[in-house]
């Protein structure tokens, strides 16, 4: 639990760092001049990059066996680019930052996760995510709420991204502190499982098939924010507050939902995707009460998917392959959700019933899915 602890204190101040970072990025572009195009283009091509590299990273990470290395190498550059940007004049360099954020960010996220996966078997999986989980949150919730302070002081974009070099350094200090406390994570889980044929199990497969349609389905919070303010919903001041709410009841819907994971397995994972998969249909009303329900639903469905199924790929694969399994992973979940959010976003010029339609059908196919899993699995079945 320590090491959970202390992996958890290292992301809470990443994302103060980077999600602080993000939520100032488009005006900032649009400050150094960049049109709406590139705005779009550098957030589709850094999570596209974000996610995508996540199998290179993985497999090496798998194949080296130096987990910690590429997480300290990874946070150092997901970390160290959100400060630069105080010094970026031009939008092509500010845009390249961004972009090395996301790069950084899928060098350390398989090797962390596998490292995470072996704490968190002692403590249950679930439980050992859910932990990580809501710190990560907490972080990105803190983090908007105190570049709006200092742009309320201040004024500055440049300072605010200067301050976020405080953070940053305090976050890979705390990660230098776990690496020499914890040299060799993978001593702390004792009962672990290996590959026959050093390939990944079938049911992977089945499994990835699953939450790629949940992703392929979950609009992106900048999609809802950009329906509010097109409709003039709420006043602009609140639609960052209403994400950092967004990020309170994903904090706690992981640790609900991770710890009901532990003793109901995968009926827990498809228990919030069918609670979740509704958001849609309120988050894109006119009402303000019902797009706060939608964000309730949608905050869930994050905090479900972030702790959950992290926890559901480790009891998946191998020990000896989980990196590759993580890289695998997060490379089709992410390129899921950004075909999703594409397509989201083209429906939501033509037909915004057309958009819910296809949120909430993707997402509801997957149960059946996530059913075939865990039937396959038999683990943690019956409670």
């Amino acid at each position: 639990m320590r090491f959970i602890i202390l992996l958890g204190i290292v992301s809470l101040l990443a994302d103060i760092t980077y999600e602080s970072a993000r939520s100032l990025a488009g005006p900032y572009l649009a400050i150094l001049g960049a049109t709406g195009a590139v705005v779009g283009i550098t957030a589709g091509l850094g999570e596209l990059l974000g996610y995508g590299l996540r199998l290179i990273s993985g497999l090496l990470s798998d194949k080296t066996r130096r987990y910690w290395t590429f997480t300290i190498i990874g946070y150092v550059i997901n970390l160290l680019a959100v400060p630069l940007l105080a010094l970026a004049n031009h939008w092509p360099l500010a845009a390249a930052l961004m972009i090395t954020e996301r790069i950084g960010k899928s060098i350390r996220t398989p090797a962390r996760d596998v490292m995470l996966s072996h704490a968190a078997a002692t403590v249950g999986r679930g439980w050992g995510f859910a932990i990580h989980e809501a710190m990560d949150q907490i972080g990105a919730m803190t983090g908007p709420v105190i570049v709006m302070l200092v742009l309320a002081i201040n004024g500055s974009y440049k300072y605010a991204f200067a301050v976020l070099a405080i953070p940053a350094v305090l976050a890979v200090t705390v990660l230098v502190i776990a690496r020499l406390i914890y040299p060799h994570p993978q001593k702390l889980e004792t009962d672990t499982q290996t590959s026959k044929d050093g390939k990944l199990p079938k049911v992977f497969w089945f499994y990835l098939a699953a939450v790629g349609l949940v992703a392929a389905g979950f609009a992106d919070y900048p999609l809802i924010a950009f329906h509010i303010k097109q409709h003039n919903i709420f006043a602009d001041k609140w639609i960052p507050l209403l994400y950092a709410f967004a990020m309170g009841i994903d904090a706690i819907a992981a640790l609900i939902f991770g710890r009901w994971y532990d003793k109901a397995g995968m009926l827990s994972l498809a228990a919030a995707v069918a609670l979740s998969s509704f958001f849609a249909l309120l988050a894109f009303s006119s009402s303000t009460a019902v797009i706060v329900g939608g964000i309730v639903l949608w905050g869930i469905g994050m905090g479900a998917q972030e702790s959950i199924i992290r926890a559901v790929v480790a009891d998946i694969v191998p020990t000896q392959k989980r990196g590759t399994g993580y890289g695998i992973f997060n490379a089709g979940y992410g390129i899921c959700w950004f075909l999703g959010s594409a397509l989201m976003g083209i429906l939501y010029d033509i037909s915004l019933p057309a958009l819910i339609a296809f949120s909430i059908l993707s997402q509801l196919a997957s149960i059946p899915l996530l059913i075939f899993v865990r039937n396959r699995l038999g683990i943690k079945s019956s409670g």
